[in-house]
């Protein structure tokens, strides 16, 4: 049973709600997928922030017309699952590595603010690390000379405390 014009309007304002707070959207076809896998999709999608909706396609024209995302409207053909996230990677990552595993889905485009990436684009994006790996890897880049200068002057006071014993060591020999 098909929507009626105001539930198509609830859905097309829904979507594009979500598409104003995303950094990127992938599609892909799922034809021949079954219900399981889908399922399962959605949990993975569910966990990484990911919206994952399988919309029909007139609708999401709609919802992307006059965004950043408008390019991808010359995508948007046959059965298509769409997935989109404030993380650019995690809805890449989550759709990827589910193709990787299941023949039948097929990512077939994504986008990023005025900028329509190919399925090979979004293997890619895919294969960055994520925000938190990347805030860990420059949080890591900033304390290493802070850290670095602690050990140096932690250094000096070791080496003298062992001079010293050394010093001590050496006299207790000659006294022997």
């Amino acid at each position: 049973m098909g929507l009626n014009l105001d539930e198509k309007k609830a859905l097309v304002a829904e979507v594009g709600a979500t598409v104003a707070q995303a950094q990127a959207i992938v599609v892909a076809e799922y034809r021949g997928l079954g219900v399981g896998h889908i399922t399962a999709l959605r949990a993975k999608a569910r966990g990484a922030g990911v919206f994952l909706r399988v919309l029909k396609n007139t609708l999401v024209r709609r919802a992307v017309a006059d965004t950043p995302f408008a390019g991808l409207a010359d995508h948007l053909k046959g059965p298509l699952a769409y997935g989109m996230s404030a993380d650019p990677v995690a809805v890449a990552k989550v759709l990827h590595e589910f193709s990787k595993t299941n023949d039948k889905f097929v990512i077939k485009a994504g986008a990023m603010a005025n900028q329509v990436m190919s399925a090979k684009d979004v293997a890619l994006l895919a294969s960055m690390p994520s925000r938190e790996q990347l805030l860990a890897m420059l949080l890591g880049t900033m304390q290493a000379p802070m850290a670095k200068t602690a050990q140096t002057l932690n250094e000096i006071p070791s080496k003298f405390v062992r001079t010293l014993a050394a010093l001590h060591e050496q006299r207790e020999q000659q006294a022997a």
